[in-house]
């Protein structure tokens, strides 16, 4: 038994295409004497193996009576004057919207393939951003400058970073005794990660560190030479990354071009 795929956005999308352009596609199927184009089925079918499902006679016949069923359901909504209703009208374009932005994106993303040589480039630029080492940290977050001034004043007096962490705003960490992952102080907001390049391996910052998150007590357990992945392991990562900027460079051109009232 094949279980389809919802394709309903491809399919309320057709039925706002024009008349005329579906008259140039012969019909696949008839239900109360209205056609259900070929190019209907056939993107269907595509969507289908796409995700995996085998070709063959049980999956034809399951997406013909999944059309079937769809055109029907359609008709009855139309009968209603379901179509009609602002709301349903908007969200059909949104629906038609949606699969030309996806055609479109498709294409446009294979005929601008990112190199390899843009690739290497990127992962040296990152390489060179993450710095030469990599930090174990532990951290302390509280809503106020004097509740930080006044953790540091009892480790001074020798009270323990990890029981103390207790109390510490940061969910993923105050259960582990404030304690981070081996991280380049990149992967930080910047006012924590350019404070934990100035600590030695046992201390903890004597002054409280103000991000965004609130006032940080950070104390540095050790550190290490930072090795990268290689090429080919974070290739898969860095092409997504430029195609997204590619993108994301398309849009901002379009935008800046287009007449907007």
């Amino acid at each position: 038994m094949f279980k389809l795929s919802s394709l309903a956005a491809l399919l309320v999308a057709g039925s706002l295409i024009s008349a005329p352009a579906f008259a140039q596609s012969k019909a696949y199927a008839t239900v109360n004497g209205k056609a259900i184009p070929q190019t209907v089925y056939d993107a269907f079918l595509a969507e289908q193996k796409a995700q995996g499902a085998p070709d063959s006679p049980e999956l034809k016949n399951a997406i013909r009576e999944e059309l079937i069923r769809r055109e029907l359901l359609s008709q009855e909504a139309a009968k209603k004057g379901l179509d009609k209703k602002p709301e349903v009208r908007g969200q059909m374009e949104l629906a038609r919207q949606a699969v030309l932005i996806r055609s479109f994106m498709g294409d446009y993303v294979r005929s601008h393939p990112v190199s390899d040589a843009q690739l290497k480039s990127d992962y040296e630029q990152l390489k060179k951003s993450l710095g030469s080492t990599e930090y174990k940290a532990r951290h302390i977050l509280v809503e106020k400058e004097d509740d930080a001034k006044a953790i540091i004043a009892k480790l001074d007096k020798g009270e323990k970073f990890a029981t103390l962490a207790k109390q510490s705003l940061d969910p993923g960490s105050k259960d582990k005794g404030g304690e981070l992952e081996w991280s380049a102080p990149t992967a930080y907001v910047k006012p924590f990660g350019d404070t934990l390049t100035t600590l030695k391996k046992g201390e903890y910052t004597k002054t409280p560190v103000k991000t965004d998150y609130g006032f940080h007590v950070i104390q540095l357990e050790d550190s290490r030479p930072l090795t990268p992945p290689p090429f080919e392991q974070v290739k898969p990562q860095l092409q997504q990354r430029a195609t997204q900027m590619q993108v994301e460079s398309l849009i901002k051109d379009l935008r800046a071009k287009a007449k907007v009232n």
